[in-house]
């Protein structure tokens, strides 16, 4: 076909550069213009131009912000940020703001320094802003004015009552927003202003915005100053912060329980115990239970992780004697094995100290131990210098003998008696079953800064660790019976028996029972010819598709499957996903989101004001990232933000969400998967677009769930004939082809 060429006089429309932006500027009191911004060009030179357009002077006290409701500053840090289309909004310099606010906040008129504090709390949020404000001493004036203020409006405060916690409520605002950025050290503040923050506690209790604000300040405080930690510990009581519990605002109990979580956790090792005995005094668990877990409405995401927090807290306070050697030499210890004879075999009196009785007397000891179950029939308290699970195991031990007298005395008799070697040795299941419930319950870990997964049942007991053991060491002997175990060679017996029962632990866990009776019941379901059941359910596919033909056919499909997968991935991908942005100060944290676009070609990320409900607009996101960009997609420990040092990021469960993005010479974007699926869904998309294989154990179980249901459908037909492994044998050649019909 002919070829039309235009002539040269006519114009051809050509896409607008890539620095050049187009955007509306609003200043008060005229009409927005429309303007090109050259990306090329000094901020100052753009803000000279502008001003210029509306015959002001001294444009070095001008700046340009956005004229959303974040009202951040533009900087040529993040210039970059703006958007076609975008409407900024010319408005005072950082400095000159921070200036005029650092004035107002000191007026007279409590009106004036009102509004000026409400201004305050919302400005700081921008860092431009911040960093000038904290330049003008910003943060010493306001603690100036906690320390001071509330003796200074005594009076005005009955006749003002509203007016005067507005002013402390957009104060304590702003410092905790000023205080976000990093910039200032939590070790510069005074024991006035701690013990006048920890007053608003007491005092503030009917004012929420207060004592919500005071409680996310001594929270920071503990979290991020070792110093702070103690004085906040002097001047805070559990006694003051149990009643916060016992209200109906959940946010108010989240705060109240992560101000708990944060002094236990920083608490030294040897105050850690006489905290939890304090806690202990003051019902804390009970309450949790009544006015938290069993509350008429649903726990939202933040108070789980707190209860998960508070959970492994309380867990890791056995790592002490999990991690303690039995000294077979130390009576004390040595009397605890003694009892434990003594309870099982009620031995009527003890024999005359003479030489043959104390022969006999070992003799007896000797033959009761081994009944016991123990390895070291002479001294058992040899069993118990292996660590874990030390002489955490005896304590379960002890603590079953005397709680759940009938049960312990019904499996050491019932096992001792028996003579045809099926009897399950009840102290060394004990050891190793310790052992196993202190590795799912991760006994002596750090908690997890993303994890939500705390267990009701374990809030309904003083002592749940010790009755969860109880629950368990009768599974396992019931079990052990069941699988018709020998303990003639115990370490193979062990090892097949204490696979089933973590496997009957895990399942009846994830069912999340509200109580430890519930617990039992799920456990009585679960028995071991109902694990073979589930078992042989999912590898039933497995067993009946290894043929050949089989083998073959999801060969042949799997490429088509993988595809399948893959445009999921992309898919959930460019619906997008929000992140949290973590810090020290974890429910103050900002949101951030990010999403494909529908071609596929670009990343959208931006940040957040709160969590989204549903998904978030492309063009509400300022960053975007084309994917050719992209050079690698790392994960866990080869991510920059995991080799930076902190005291909950280097934990086993944060790195096992940890991906980043890595792009142009230095350029990076980090993420912390809310959870393992969204991390599964993320990387697997991302490797995807990069033309790599996808590697997740989500891609792995959906392979494997599609193929065996795509199988299932074409072999529908085939129900109840059975495929042979090889194709049949071609028949011999006939004698003759008499049959054969000659068209021709």
């Amino acid at each position: 076909c002919p070829v039309v060429l235009a002539p040269k006089n006519s114009s051809v429309a050509m896409p607008p550069p890539a620095d050049i932006v187009k955007v509306a500027i609003e200043w008060p009191g005229a009409f927005p213009k429309l303007m090109e911004i050259d990306q090329k060009k000094p901020l100052s030179s753009i803000i000279k131009e502008v001003c210029d357009g509306w015959s002001l002077a001294n444009h070095d006290q001008f700046a340009l912000q956005h004229a959303d409701s974040s009202n951040f500053y533009i900087t040529e840090k993040n210039r970059n940020e703006i958007k076609n289309g975008a409407i900024l909004r010319l408005t005072t310099s950082p400095a000159q703001n921070a200036q005029q606010l650092h004035e107002r906040i000191q007026s007279s008129s409590m009106d004036a320094k009102l509004e000026a504090l409400k201004d305050l709390a919302n400005y700081s949020r921008d860092v431009t802003f911040a960093q000038e404000f904290i330049n003008l001493d910003g943060i010493s004036l306001l603690t100036q004015m906690v320390e001071s203020g509330t003796e200074r409006y005594q009076k005005l405060q009955k006749i003002m009552k509203p007016c005067f916690g507005d002013m402390l409520s957009f104060t304590l605002t702003a410092f905790v927003e000023l205080m976000d950025h990093g910039i200032v050290s939590w070790d510069t503040f005074s024991v006035a202003f701690i013990k006048k923050i920890a007053s608003y506690v007491n005092k503030f209790a009917s004012d929420i915005s207060i004592l919500q604000r005071s409680l996310a300040i001594l929270e920071s405080m503990v979290l991020n100053s070792h110093d702070l930690y103690q004085k906040v510990a002097q001047e805070i009581t559990i006694g003051q912060l149990i009643p916060h519990l016992q209200g109906t605002d959940q946010e108010i109990q989240t705060y109240t329980i992560a101000v708990i979580n944060a002094l236990f956790l920083k608490a030294p090792d040897d105050k850690r115990q006489e905290m939890a005995n304090i806690l202990a005094q003051k019902q804390l668990r009970l309450i949790i239970l009544t006015h938290v877990i069993r509350a008429q409405r649903a726990i939202n995401n933040e108070m789980a992780h707190q209860l998960y927090v508070l959970q492994v807290l309380t867990f890791n306070l056995l790592e002490d004697r999990m991690m303690t050697k039995m000294d077979p030499q130390d009576q004390a210890q040595r009397d605890i094995i003694f009892e434990l004879r003594r309870i099982a075999f009620d031995a009527e009196s003890e024999p005359n100290n003479s030489s043959g009785s104390i022969e006999k007397r070992k003799s007896m000891y000797t033959r009761d131990y081994k009944k016991l179950g123990f390895i070291n029939h002479v001294n058992p308290a040899m069993d118990f210098t292996q660590t874990p699970p030390g002489m955490l195991a005896l304590d379960n031990m002890l603590y079953f003998a005397k709680h759940h007298q009938d049960a312990y005395i019904r499996i050491v008799l019932e096992n001792s008696s028996r003579e045809d070697k099926h009897e399950c040795p009840f102290g060394r299941s004990s050891i190793e079953l310790t052992k196993m419930l202190c590795e799912i319950l991760k006994v002596g870990e750090l908690p997890s800064e993303t994890c939500n997964d705390f267990h009701p049942m374990f809030f309904t007991h003083d002592r749940s660790f010790e009755e969860f053991f109880c629950i368990c060491i009768q599974l396992l002997n019931k079990t052990w019976k069941e699988m018709r175990a020998t303990s003639e060679d115990f370490n193979k017996a062990r090892k097949r028996v204490m696979q089933v029962v973590k496997e009957q632990i895990m399942r009846a866990l994830t069912t999340k029972p509200s109580s430890l009776d519930q617990f039992k019941s799920k456990l009585q379901n679960l028995s071991y010819t109902e694990i073979l059941k589930i078992r042989q359910s999912e590898r039933m596919n497995q067993e009946d598709f290894q043929s050949r033909p089989i083998l073959e056919l999801k060969e042949k499909i799997q490429p088509e499957i993988l595809e399948l997968i893959k445009q999921q991935r992309l898919n959930r991908l460019v619906e997008g996903t929000c992140f949290r942005k973590l810090n020290s100060r974890r429910r103050q944290d900002k949101f951030w989101y990010c999403r494909l676009s529908p071609n596929h070609k670009v990343l959208h990320y931006g940040d957040l004001e709160e969590s989204p409900q549903g998904e978030v607009p492309h063009d509400s996101l300022q960053d975007k990232l084309p994917v050719a960009d992209i050079k690698a997609v790392v994960t866990g420990k080869d991510c920059p933000h995991m080799k930076e040092k902190g005291a909950l990021k280097q934990n086993k469960e944060v790195l096992e969400l940890a991906f980043s993005i890595l792009y142009d010479s230095s350029g990076q974007l980090n993420f912390i998967a809310p959870d393992k699926h969204e991390y599964c869904v993320w990387t697997d998309g991302l490797n995807a677009l990069l033309g790599k294989d996808m590697l997740s154990d989500l891609t792995r179980n959906d392979l494997d769930t599609l193929l065996s249901m795509e199988i299932k459908l074409r072999l529908l037909d085939l129900e109840n004939i059975q495929i042979p492994d090889a194709p049949p044998p071609i028949p011999k050649e006939p004698s003759n082809y008499d049959f054969v019909y000659d068209c021709n």
